[in-house]
């Protein structure tokens, strides 16, 4: 059999719609942020919306930024890049949606976020907060695309989580709009929920996906309107909307959250990794847990996101001490 990770996108299904032609031109919107930041600023704050090196929405080339992804108006594809000498943001855009996502291009790098309302506690968050001050909480506005990377995250590893996302996209996404001589290849623009919920059991398995993840998935784009009133809500009726469906807890909530609304407290709880990165840290100890970590966190109450992501960017992290947590293929079994 064709292992589906590495076969052509032809192989994979159909590629509804044709790609906009060569030297298409697109839509343009220059924006001047309120303290300028460099290419390296508008990398590291896009980041959190590329899952994986090869994700087929949200890619990095050279100084720029390219994102796929399924609008209320349509598909659109986003370039954003820094003019470092005008002191601003360049950013293009072509598909139905173009101008939804130029409309929100300042929320997106941030624009909404207000990191002088953080203080920090701690000498190691002082430093990081000292040495990124162009780090800020992006907000795309869009909950499922998302909300459905996060669910395909419980409980196995990234890489694992990365390799559904990729396959799901690339056989049942669509081409990003956008001139085939300019975007990166292969992108494709997140499916619709009604193309998620057609997808057969046996493809799930075959993406490495567990029933119960993807019963998830399918019951929240059952109620894409109602996941999609959460990015305008305040943070707590965001978290009750979204955990109302079974199979989205906390940690998911928060981790869409961190996303979509840009919020600045959403701490992510039940991780496996970030309570010991925390602990660690802030106190040099190696027995980290939610519970020792919030402790921690709760002088930082109203921006522990920020917090952790300023922890996060020191690279501190406690020696390995346990093997990797393994890796599972159901699609083998």
């Amino acid at each position: 059999m064709t292992d589906p990770d590495s076969a052509p996108d032809s192989a994979l299904g159909p590629a509804p719609g044709p790609e906009t032609a060569p030297g298409s031109a697109p839509a343009v919107r220059r924006w001047a942020p309120p303290q300028p930041f460099g290419p390296h600023d508008l990398r590291r704050n896009l980041r959190v919306l590329q899952r994986g090196p090869y994700d087929p929405a949200c890619r990095a080339v050279g100084g720029a930024v390219w994102r796929a992804t399924r609008t209320p108006l349509g598909p659109a594809t986003l370039c954003v890049a820094p003019d470092a000498c005008a002191g601003e943001v360049v950013a293009e855009a072509w598909g139905p949606g173009a101008e939804w996502v130029l409309d929100r291009l300042p929320a997106l790098l941030g624009a909404d976020d207000d990191p002088s309302a953080f203080v920090p506690r701690h000498r190691i968050v002082a430093e990081a907060h000292r040495r990124h001050p162009g780090l800020r909480l992006v907000r795309t506005g869009l909950v499922l695309e998302s909300l459905i990377p996060s669910i395909l995250e419980q409980k196995v590893t990234t890489d694992e989580a990365y390799r559904a996302w990729r396959l799901l996209l690339r056989r049942y996404g669509e081409p990003a709009p956008g001139p085939a001589d300019r975007l990166p290849e292969r992108m494709h623009v997140m499916p619709g929920p009604r193309t998620w919920a057609l997808i057969p059991s046996w493809e799930w398995h075959r993406a490495g996906v567990d029933n119960k993840r993807s019963s998830t998935i399918l019951r929240a784009v059952a109620r894409a309107r109602r996941m999609e009133e959460a990015a305008r809500m305040d943070p707590a009726a965001a978290v009750t909307r979204l955990t109302a469906i079974p199979g989205i807890g906390p940690w998911t909530a928060a981790e869409t959250l961190q996303r979509t609304n840009g919020a600045a407290d959403a701490v992510t709880v039940g991780d496996l990794h970030l309570p010991g990165i925390v602990v660690y840290a802030l106190t040099g100890a190696r027995d980290g847990d939610d519970a020792r970590m919030l402790e921690l966190l709760a002088p930082y109450a109203g921006q522990r996101h920020r917090a952790t992501r300023l922890i996060l960017a020191t690279g501190r992290t406690p020696p390995r001490r346990a093997p990797r947590f393994p890796r599972g293929d159901i699609a083998r079994l």
